[in-house]
């Protein structure tokens, strides 16, 4: 039959499924581009859509160059079937309305409109497709290879290499991205473990260590009647034994090995000392999760934070790091010595001994981390000298008082709320 026999009735339906593929093509590339390959992964484990679509992505010159020519193919089609409809009409008055009209059209319903469909149901859309273009691709694959032998040479010209792609793999920082956005998915205590593991990698043990000053030990040089005082008094089920100076450790005793000689009677110092332990040492630029691995290796739970020059700088324990995991959790007294007390005006009592970080993570603050690790290190390092009682500072825009010193350290100071913080809320109000 002659094309211009051809109903016109019958010339508007083939306009409209060309436009429908047309908008097919438009709407399904951008769907497949949109996916997330994580949720993609693991989707194909149980949906074989979703397994043709990663099949489809892995060569994604290949899907693009059969989406390009179906999708170029048709609009050929319309175009010339527009035209040609719009001459049958109107005469050249009439191509030229055709032409504007078939833009706009074009615009919007093969492009704008299935593209953000696409964008906001990719699934739903992306894997049926899939079906598809894997068909497509078996039949037009010869033409889609020499397309792409083409289109890759000129990649390669513009310094591009086509068979390498973006490693997709998720840095520490995105992940954390990941889990903040999992908000409504994830209860808030499991959100905030995750993003505490995530800082465990650049947290290292010098960062969470008891220091030096608060470590409870026994020096095995004292009398043997105030040793044993010392044993009975303790609140710790480890002892670290030293002799003479903390700088000449012994090792650690653990009470179980000793409370049945207690018992019966017959504990002397010849016998306390050959139940002492060899103590463990740890560099303290270590980070947390290879001192967990190294606790695990080990069968250990403690261990000695010593400086590059052998020093003892510290001590960490296996419950340290995983309270950086799911919180405090402890009920020993060692634990709630450096809590941080709000008072009614906003203003915050803070031992000069509490570690910046978990200031930072108990007030919500941004005190800087990157320097002193105690907010009496930060205090002295800022001043370049020893404070006296009643010394002011402003750090961060955190407004500080001093209020004792001993041994030249800080013992308590007060600690204001954010200038910039009180400014907004004065001006809320």
């Amino acid at each position: 039959m002659n094309i211009n026999e051809t109903p016109i009735g019958v010339l508007f339906l083939l306009l409209v499924i060309l436009f429908l593929m047309s908008a097919f093509f438009s709407g399904t590339e951008t769907a497949l581009m949109s996916l997330n390959r994580y949720k993609l992964k693991h989707l194909s484990k149980k949906n074989k859509g979703a397994k043709l679509a990663m099949q489809l992505l892995q060569k994604p010159d290949r899907l693009i160059g059969v989406i390009l020519i179906g999708n170029n193919l048709v609009n050929i089609l319309i175009t010339q079937l527009a035209t040609y409809l719009g001459f049958r009409l109107g005469g050249s008055a009439g191509v030229a309305i055709a032409t504007g009209l078939l833009t706009l059209a074009l615009l919007v319903f093969a492009e704008v409109t299935p593209k953000t469909i696409a964008a906001l149901r990719s699934e739903q859309i992306a894997l049926p497709a899939s079906y598809i273009y894997v068909v497509m691709l078996k039949f037009a694959y010869p033409l889609v290879w020499v397309i792409n032998i083409i289109a890759n040479t000129v990649v390669r010209l513009v310094g591009v290499d086509p068979n390498v792609t973006d490693n997709q793999s998720l840095s520490p920082e995105e992940l954390k991205t990941v889990v903040n956005e999992a908000s409504g998915l994830i209860p808030e205590n499991h959100q905030d473990m995750l993003m505490r593991v995530l800082d465990m990698e650049s947290t290292t043990v010098e960062d969470i260590m008891i220091p030096r000053t608060d470590i409870s030990g026994i020096d095995l040089a004292d009398d043997w009647n105030d040793i044993e005082e010392q044993i009975l008094r303790s609140n710790f089920t480890r002892l670290l034994m030293y002799r003479g100076s903390i700088n000449n450790i012994v090792g650690f005793l653990h009470l179980r090995r000793i409370l049945p000689l207690f018992h019966e009677g017959k504990m002397d110092r010849e016998r306390f000392e050959n139940l002492i332990s060899p103590a463990h040492f740890t560099p303290e630029g270590v980070p947390l999760t290879q001192q967990l691995i190294n606790f695990q290796d080990e069968r250990r739970r403690m261990s000695l934070v010593v400086d590059e020059y052998g020093d003892i700088q510290g001590l960490v324990t296996l419950e340290d790091i995983l309270e950086e995991i799911v919180g405090q959790f402890s009920t020993s007294p060692a634990n709630f010595d450096y809590e941080a007390k709000v008072n009614e005006d906003g203003s915050i009592w803070i031992e000069g001994a509490m570690h910046i970080r978990d200031i930072n993570r108990q007030l919500n603050m941004e005190l800087p981390t990157d320097g002193a690790k105690t907010i009496n290190g930060l205090v002295t390092e800022e001043l370049g000298q020893i404070p006296t009682p009643g010394t002011s500072i402003l750090i961060n825009d955190y407004p500080m008082e001093i209020r004792k010193t001993q041994n030249n350290v800080i013992k308590t100071l007060i600690l204001y709320p954010r200038i910039n913080d009180h400014k907004r809320t004065e001006e809320t109000e």
